[in-house]
């Protein structure tokens, strides 16, 4: 039986305002608390986020276990300094003043060539991080994923509100995130060399200021030996987050074992991208084989009918069917953000959930 490949996950979160919900920029001084705690924390481009990165892990228990440490002691770190730590992947709130940027030569560098692309971040993330023996078995991962990165999007939907109000889509993230140049479903690719070629390309014409840069949806880490899948809202729960994670390590199973993906027109995926955005786990979807519209949750079945047999491998089927399960019941982030909302146009509602949900079973 071959290895079976470890997995690990990065989450971004948001630190806001406990009374006013606005973001507030204690990056720095929560990590320096997370610390003193023994705790590794990693700051984001804005002085309102927070990064958080797993151990490596070779079962879904521990890897859950992990997620849920980690966010209660980041929401505890958080708290010891007068803000509340929110999985979500937009601000909800309005600010009339600028997100400020981080103060390092980077992130600062970011903000004098991006400007205000930069400056209007504040957007939460989560990465998946699978190992895989080369960038070569990474890219053949990458061409296996691209047609399902939007189903992992609507599955993980949770950026309905920015600014106070509905935005009309269930992951605004995805749509603000891919105004970067060198945002979104990557190309597909053949060989090392024609990604390279890409990348350099970009250096070349200013687009990016280095290969960490490369923000596509899925890529050979920078960093790690791994593969790094990158498309997703941070998940309003860590239950949520170690399903897309397992999902993702199973596909890259399937992928590095020979398995197809189904051919799928850039225009095709595009669409496919805008509709997992609008509507979440509430629209519908386009399936990447012929381009016509089904129910989302049909289309993530045929993913997990796909993956199955790494599931069943991993022992990890009866945790993604009973999860999965579970999300459909109370639906994602993106949808129960809407659920309180509408119930009294309150943002103060929003945030309570959003907390909520951060730390749901993790206390």
């Amino acid at each position: 039986m071959d290895t079976l490949p470890t997995v690990g996950v990065e989450e971004e979160f948001l630190l806001v305002d406990p009374r006013t919900g606005a973001p507030v920029g204690k990056n720095v001084d929560v990590a320096r608390t997370a610390a003193d705690l023994g705790m590794d924390m990693q700051l984001e481009i804005m002085r309102c986020q927070v990064e958080t990165s797993t151990r490596i892990h070779t079962n879904s228990t521990d890897l859950l276990r992990e997620l849920r440490e980690l966010r209660r002691g980041a929401a505890a770190c958080a708290e010891k300094n007068d803000a509340v730590l929110l999985a979500v992947a937009v601000p909800p709130t309005h600010s009339d003043e600028l997100l400020p940027v981080t103060s390092t030569p980077r992130y600062r560098r970011i903000a004098e060539d991006f400007g205000r692309l930069a400056q209007e971040q504040g957007l939460c993330g989560c990465h998946v991080h699978v190992a895989v023996p080369d960038r070569a078995t990474a890219l053949r991962v990458g061409n296996f994923l691209r047609p399902w990165l939007p189903s992992l999007l609507a599955l993980t939907a949770n950026s309905a509100i920015y600014h106070g109000d509905e935005t009309g889509y269930a992951s605004w993230r995805n749509i603000l995130w891919r105004r970067w140049p060198s945002a979104g479903p990557p190309p597909h690719f053949d060989s090392v060399c024609e990604f390279d070629t890409a990348v350099e390309s970009m250096l070349s014409l200013g687009v990016i200021l280095d290969r960490k840069m490369v923000y596509w949806d899925v890529r050979p880490s920078v960093t790690f030996p791994t593969v790094e899948v990158r498309v997703s809202d941070v998940p309003a729960t860590a239950d949520e987050a170690a399903l897309l994670a397992t999902l993702v390590r199973a596909a890259v199973m399937i992928a590095q074992r020979g398995g197809g993906a189904p051919e799928v027109a850039e225009g095709t995926l595009h669409a496919a991208y805008w509709r997992a955005a609008h509507g979440g786990m509430d629209g519908p979807a386009v399936n990447p084989a012929d381009g016509r519209i089904i129910p989302v949750r049909d289309l993530l079945a045929e993913f997990i009918a796909l993956i199955e047999p790494a599931l069943i491998e991993l022992g990890d089927l009866a945790f993604v069917t009973d999860t999965f399960t579970e999300l459909l019941a109370r639906g994602n982030g993106a949808h129960r953000q809407l659920e309180a909302f509408r119930a009294r146009g309150e943002l103060t509602d929003v945030i309570d959930e959003l907390a909520e949900a951060t730390l749901f079973n993790c206390r």
